[in-house]
């Protein structure tokens, strides 16, 4: 189609040269904005990882050529293997835990009207550094029970069914008539008889942990044994006698005693506050009994630092700190996701636990998966709670990789294998991000 002239031949005003892309004509000053942050990636990262690479191949001192001795070290040294089998843990359990949490909360609290208190609530453990959650925990995780969160509850549920006894450490005295009877109970040395008061004295017990009542010497009483069970310890020197009664010392309040025939318990009885017993006329030609369950040691809960537990307790302590990152993250996703969808779920006849699996989790499958890759990364690395709260004891045991790079860099002084390590590290997280980035662009192009 051919223009048509302006009215008195003249030619219309010619239009105005475009301009070029600013890509096009401002690279200079784009290369300039950009230079800093260029200097520093390459200062802080690119340098590093490729000083790191060289360094792997090289020997503790730093002048030989090692070839891949440090590497051949990542499958042979013990400690590395176990490292890399609590690694192989961690990023199995830690993120997939973590994330069902954080979608378990994000979907519960949606429903109720104090939702947003208990997301900070959640969320509140990550503005604490590791460092001071790893110190938390240690505390956390304390053997006794009169520190340790973690065994105080453990006890109180364990006590609540299986009382333990209050004299675990009383054991018979010089000149005792009882004897130890294998699996921590004693019994006498010779059998009582109906009509006699028979004297059971004990020592041991810290007098501060000893019941109140004062003890009484037992009556005789016809076609019964009837006897004392007591501490026979009195305070101060050269007061009381050996084996005897004395009016300063204590009964073994609810001792259990038990009458003995031919390795048969025939009776038993329980001792009162005064520490007296009275068993009937079957006892007689017994022999007195009293069972280990007098002696059992308190229960102390469960050695949560210990070689076998060390790991999962650390899992837990990071489980509290970054489940509500992925309820926050999680949270955010299920905002966008269609309440239409929903509720034509729910009229169709779907359950609430149809309409979660099958509508709800595969809507926010894009965001899981940020979540679980995220918390994989940074699983891979961790090390600042493994470091503070695996005792010196069990950090073998609890031994992760990055800790074992710093054990190998600084206290055995083996640069060239702890470079190998970091190296092998990285290897393990580029996966992990090229998958990250590859589902990114996939969404991108949605």
């Amino acid at each position: 189609m051919t223009s048509v002239p302006a009215a008195g031949g003249t030619k219309p005003p010619a239009a105005p040269k475009s301009r070029k892309s600013v890509t096009g004509t401002r690279r200079t000053v784009a290369a300039l904005f950009l230079l800093p942050a260029l200097v520093l990636l390459g200062a802080l990262v690119v340098y590093p990882i490729g000083y790191s690479v060289v360094r792997s191949f090289y020997d503790q001192s730093g002048d030989g050529f090692a070839g891949i001795d440090n590497y051949k070290a990542l499958f042979t040294d013990e400690g590395i293997r176990t490292a890399l089998k609590n690694n192989i843990i961690w990023v199995v359990f830690a993120p997939t835990v973590a994330t069902a949490l954080g979608l378990i909360f994000a979907v519960l609290t949606e429903r109720v009207r104090w939702g947003t208190a208990f997301k900070l609530v959640v969320f509140m453990p990550m503005a604490i550094s590791m460092l001071a959650a790893g110190i938390i925990f240690r505390l956390v995780y304390d053997q006794d029970p009169d520190k340790g969160f973690a065994n105080a509850v453990w006890v109180g549920v364990h006590d609540t069914f299986s009382q333990a006894s209050a004299f675990p450490k009383a054991h018979p005295g010089r000149d005792s008539p009882l004897e130890p009877a294998g699996g921590g109970a004693f019994i006498t040395k010779s059998p009582v008889r109906a009509g006699e008061a028979v004297s059971l004295p004990l020592v041991g017990v810290a007098p501060d942990l000893m019941p109140d009542g004062a003890a009484a010497a037992a009556k005789p009483e016809p076609d019964k044994v009837t006897g004392t069970t007591w501490q026979d310890f009195t305070r101060g020197k050269g007061v009381g006698t050996l084996n005897r009664v004395d009016s300063a010392e204590l009964g073994y309040a609810g001792m259990k005693i038990e009458a003995v025939k031919d390795g048969r318990v025939v009776a038993s009885a329980t001792a009162a506050d005064d520490g007296t017993f009275t068993l009937p006329a079957s006892a007689d030609g017994a022999q007195l009994r009293l069972p280990a369950s007098n002696f059992k040691e308190p229960y102390n809960g469960l050695d949560w630092l210990g070689p076998s537990l060390v790991t999962p307790a650390i899992i837990g302590s990071y489980i509290w700190m970054w489940a509500g990152f992925a309820m926050v993250l999680i949270a955010a996703g299920l905002a966008s996701v269609p309440r239409e969808l929903l509720e034509a779920a729910r009229v169709d006849g779907a359950s609430e636990w149809q309409v979660f699996r099958r509508v709800t989790v595969p809507l926010l499958a894009p965001v899981l998966a940020v979540v679980a890759v995220t918390l994989m990364i940074n699983v891979l690395k961790i090390f600042d709670l493994v470091f503070i709260i695996a005792p010196g004891s069990s950090q073998d045991d609890a031994n992760v990789l990055a800790l074992e790079l710093y054990r190998k860099g600084f206290s055995e002084d083996q640069p060239g294998i702890a470079s190998a390590i970091s190296v092998f590290l990285l290897l393990l997280v580029i996966p992990v991000m090229w998958f990250n980035v590859r589902r990114l662009r996939r969404e991108v192009r949605r």
